[in-house]
């Protein structure tokens, strides 16, 4: 009987995608499921086939089996057991991709405890309010961040227990069996996963269920196109939703060899492991498409790619242009959060579906979207109004604006806090910023409203370049602009910096700009 993962059109999907389609990709049912046995132990078949590919940024390739993996992962978690590990109690690892990081997660599931995946470049703010929040038994880390950790741990009364995951723990592990017997529920806890944000404001953690797994595969087959065969990569880090469910778990679960990313960034490994692991589909942040553009080293490389996606933010079109001149396929973006999953795709691989530049493209099957004006009426094609998802009988707001075209199609319009009104005159910053990236010069940009004491708010770029600054670039960029939108459509304030504030999920942080500006305007009226 033909399964979901047999079809790859967008007619079939609308045909044949159901919940009960997707619990038949799986050996668990709506009562018992584990995520680590979906995952690694019903692949883990004695071949050594690899489950794992990490390219580090030292140049070093790693690959992991899907045998390796489980036998850790057993090990693990008949060591947790015997460490008085309970069922529900928070297991939190701060570690790279490696073996330990995939023994750590999938030993935890197996136990019933709940893994906690933590950013590695976290600071003791960071971590702190993450432990203090999670309260985590066990805080497993490496050697260099060990320190941290305990300094950390010392500041809550009966804190985790911070162990070293280095051979030292694996060499500890190997008295026990390499099997162990999950006992789960399909509504138990499985992963507590903390968004992006800053580290003076904690972001609530989502709390995800082993079920979750079933529900993700819709992203998986309609938002990253991913079918048994594939060889799958993606470069974002596993503490973050992208990373781990769309980069790790959703391949895994289908016994589909992925690939991930170890260490400090840099587009050029990414693309000599694009070329040397033959990678056929890949899944990024809209940043790692940018910066391999900018590194200007496209040409030394070979690809294989048959299918592209990203999330987290629009692609600009100078890079979506790159993407179509490297790669020769579409790049299709995957559009959702990390509370509510991802609900608008582009369907990779399907032959049926065309894929238009900068579009969200349309919705997971099951899921309705729709534009609303302030009024909660649906807008009409071309109207920017707020992004709103059907759930439990009822409108919720995604916090984003957007518009449809007259086939359907939604484009992503920016935050609700990136619109600029200025002068009575309504601006997106999206819009801004993709346009003043087309300028040759300009390798990263980030637009906001800056308050003034006269128009309320005006648009403000900062402007990452390696051209010289000077006023005729200013008044340069600023034509440059308004010849491509409207002639109230660009930046009055050009501000030229070294780096952009981001996210530690990669992504831009106006936040961060916005709260700068109105702290100097707050210092220029009190002065």
């Amino acid at each position: 009987m033909a399964k979901l993962t047999d079809f790859t059109r967008f007619a079939d999907a609308q045909q044949f995608a159901s919940s009960d389609a997707l619990w038949e990709l799986f050996d668990g049912d709506k009562q018992h499921l584990n995520i680590a046995h979906e995952c690694i132990t019903r692949h883990a078949d004695g071949s050594g086939r690899p489950a794992v590919r990490i390219a580090h940024a030292d140049g070093e390739d790693e690959i992991l089996s899907f045998d390796a993996i489980s036998a850790g992962a057993a090990r693990f978690a008949h060591w947790l057991d015997a460490e008085g590990v309970k069922p529900g109690d928070r297991i939190a690892f701060m570690l790279e991709p490696s073996l330990p990081f995939y023994v750590c997660l999938f030993g935890a599931m197996q136990t019933g405890a709940i893994s906690v995946p933590l950013f590695t470049l976290f600071g003791p703010d960071a971590l702190r309010l993450r432990v203090g929040d999670c309260n985590p038994a066990i805080l497993i880390t490496n050697a260099e961040k060990a320190e941290l950790a305990r300094s950390v741990a010392k500041d809550f009364a009966g804190g985790p227990r911070v162990v070293v995951a280095d051979e030292g723990l694996l060499d500890l592990i190997t008295r026990y069996p390499t099997s162990y017997e999950p006992k789960t529920k399909a509504n138990d806890m499985a992963v507590f996963q903390y968004t992006s944000g800053t580290t003076r404001e904690l972001p609530e953690a989502v709390k995800h269920s082993h079920r979750t797994l079933v529900t993700l595969m819709f992203a998986a087959l309609y938002g990253t196109g991913i079918r048994p065969g594939d060889e799958f990569f993606c470069p974002s880090s596993p503490a973050w939703g992208h990373g781990l469910w769309h980069g790790t778990l959703a391949p895994l679960a289908m016994g589909v060899t992925t690939g991930t990313f170890a260490g400090r960034f840099d587009p050029v490994r990414l693309m000599k492991a694009l070329q040397d692991y033959k990678i056929t589909n890949m899944s990024a942040a809209a940043t790692h498409y940018r910066m391999m553009k900018n590194s200007g080293r496209s040409k030394q490389f070979t690809f294989a790619i048959k299918k592209l996606s990203y999330t987290g933010e629009p692609i600009d079109p100078a890079t979506l242009e790159w993407i179509d001149e490297t790669f020769h396929v579409p790049a299709c973006s995957m559009y959702g959060t990390t509370e509510i999953g991802v609900v608008l795709v582009n369907y990779p691989g399907a032959d049926d579906f065309p894929v238009k530049p900068g579009s969200l493209g349309k919705a997971v099957p099951g899921q309705k979207l729709q534009v609303q004006r302030g009024d909660g009426s649906e807008a009409p094609a071309g109207e920017i109004g707020e992004l709103m998802l059907w759930r439990r009988n009822g409108w919720e707001t995604t916090k984003d604006l957007a518009k449809t075209d007259e086939d359907g199609y939604f484009y992503h319009c920016g935050r609700a806090d990136d619109v600029i009104i200025s002068a009575g005159w309504t601006m997106s910053a999206v819009e801004i910023e993709n346009t003043m990236l087309k300028h040759p010069d300009v390798k990263e940009c980030a637009v906001i409203g800056a308050p003034d004491p006269t128009r309320g708010l005006v648009v403000k770029a900062f402007v990452v370049t390696d051209r010289p600054p000077s006023d005729a670039f200013i008044t340069e960029l600023q034509t440059f602009t308004r010849e491509r939108l409207a002639q109230h459509e660009f930046p009055r304030i050009v501000e030229f910096v070294a780096e952009l504030p981001k996210t530690p999920a990669g992504k831009v942080n106006r936040k961060v700009l916005r709260d700068r500006e109105a702290a100097k305007a707050a210092e220029t009226q009190s002065a």
